[in-house]
């Protein structure tokens, strides 16, 4: 991600309005911003974006336009590590909450079969 500082000269809100509308519309741009006293400097971050291009699109749309600086975006996002659940009994633990019922022979037949008939 390319962090990009544009100083333009905007005197009004119409013209702050009409350069963000003009630097948002850009293939690339991920977030436009104001930074400054005056509210007279764009921070643009984005991948892929043309510094030059941008300002001179700048130039001919609204006014004045200077390129401060160009560089990397210092903003990593960092991944929370995944929570580790551990179970005081895993042996345990069963699949729907609660313990199957103990199996229990209801009724063996006898090994000879004479007493059928």
């Amino acid at each position: 991600m390319a962090k990009i500082v544009i100083k333009v000269n905007m005197a009004s809100d119409k013209c702050r309005s009409k350069a963000m509308a003009l630097v948002a519309s850009t293939s690339g741009v991920d977030s436009v911003a104001l930074a400054g006293d005056g509210k007279d400097q764009l921070v643009v971050v984005g991948d892929g974006v043309d510094s030059i291009e941008l300002t001179t699109a700048l130039r001919k749309k609204v006014g004045h336009a200077t390129l401060m600086t160009v560089g990397e975006d210092k903003k990593e996002e960092k991944k929370p590590e995944p929570a580790i659940v551990e179970y005081p009994y895993p042996w345990n633990c069963y699949p729907y909450g609660y313990a199957p019922p103990p199996q229990h022979v209801v009724y063996q037949y006898p090994a000879s079969s004479s007493w059928w008939w």
